[in-house]
Formats: C-alpha cells, sequence, structure tokens
C-alpha cells in the first residue's frame, strides 16, 4: 500500500483528469514529453514486450497527417490544429494474437498513463482515435492507436456524468 498523501494525490489525479479541446500555442517541450513517455514504459505489460510506440508529429508529419484527414473526411483537418503537440500512438505487433491482443492493451494503458502525467505537469490533454494515422508510414508490424493532443489548458473543463459504480461493478460467485 501507499502512504496516504500519495494515494489521495493519485485518485485526484484520475478524478480531474479531463478532455481538453483548447490549448494556448506553445508547444509541451521536448523533456517534459520524453518525462512523460519514460512514465509510459511502466505500464503493465505481459512478457515485457513493450509494444508502445510514440511518434511525436513534426510540421513534415502535420502536413501528412492533414492531407489523409482531408482524404478521409473532408474538412476535418483542422482539427489537428487544436494543439501544439500531437503524438502518435502505435503498438508493434507480432502475428501472434493472444499476444498482439494483450500488447494492445497494454498501449492503451501506456497511452492513458501519458495523459496522466500530462495532467500532472498542469497540461491539458485528449486522445482522439483517427482512421488516417497509416500515413505516417508505420511499419508495417505496427497498428495505429490514436493520437495525443498534448499543450496548455486554455479553459477549465466540466466534470462529466459517470455510471453509478453499482451500475458497473459486479461481484460473482
Amino acid at each position: 500500500m501507499g502512504t496516504p498523501n500519495i494515494d489521495f494525490v493519485i485518485e485526484e489525479l484520475i478524478r480531474t483528469r479531463r478532455t481538453h479541446k483548447a490549448y494556448g500555442p506553445d508547444p509541451v517541450p521536448r523533456e517534459t514529453l520524453l518525462e512523460l513517455f519514460e512514465l509510459a514504459r511502466w505500464a503493465p505489460n505481459h512478457h515485457v514486450t513493450n509494444p508502445w510506440r510514440f511518434r511525436v508529429i513534426g510540421p513534415q508529419a502535420l502536413t501528412t497527417l492533414k492531407e489523409a484527414a482531408e482524404a478521409n473526411t473532408p474538412g476535418s483537418a483542422s482539427k489537428l490544429d487544436r494543439a501544439p503537440t500531437l503524438v502518435a500512438v502505435s503498438v508493434k505487433q507480432t502475428g501472434d494474437a493472444e499476444q498482439d491482443h494483450e500488447d494492445l492493451l497494454a498501449t492503451a494503458v501506456a497511452a492513458y498513463i501519458v495523459l496522466l502525467g500530462a495532467h500532472a505537469r498542469g497540461l491539458a490533454a485528449y486522445w482522439r482515435t483517427v482512421p488516417f494515422l497509416d500515413a505516417l508510414g508505420l511499419p508495417a508490424d505496427e497498428q495505429p492507436i490514436g493520437l495525443l493532443y498534448l499543450g496548455t489548458p486554455r479553459q477549465e473543463q466540466r466534470v462529466p456524468e459517470r455510471a453509478p459504480v453499482e451500475e458497473i461493478a459486479f461481484f460473482l460467485d
């Protein structure tokens, strides 16, 4: 068990993290991104395959993504301008269905760790699944997971409604 203060901090971070879609103009510093990716390495991962991949989108890659977004859904490229820092998340796959499923789930957890770590640093974040990340030229053995938007928040977000725990948790005999 952790200490009461640490437990409270972790619980508070989980309960107060929000999806943001309005950001200040400054990109997230490289050092901060590296800290977040280092945290993500600690996601639980069966067989310790470290399947997660994080690609910080630069100007040329952003142009490529915008072209792919427009081809996929006309008018959608502007959504890629919401945040000053974008990170493409993908999962390295092995070809073994069971391992690939486990690695996909582990990569989703790693992405959430990035979001939570960003929140702990006062950053805003947003996880968006998009159908056009293949445009980045990912290796054949990687599957795109989503795009993380990161930056400084420009506004407070409302607390979303959540189902009561009694509706989502079950104790089986």
